[in-house]
């Protein structure tokens, strides 16, 4: 069995959150913003990495 790696894990959790966020008060909330940028900076991360 392999590990997951952490920062996919952290995608799930991140994607979990802006899911629920977005729901409860709309796309364009400030949280959902907020862990929206923080998704995409960590999906940049990861790409970042697998390029190199």
């Amino acid at each position: 069995m392999t590990e997951k790696d952490p920062l996919l894990t952290e995608v799930e959790v991140l994607r979990k959150r802006m899911t629920k966020v977005a729901l409860e008060k709309g796309l364009a909330s400030a949280e959902s913003v907020k862990i929206s940028q923080e998704l995409d900076a960590l999906l940049n991360e990861i790409q970042k990495q697998r390029t190199n």
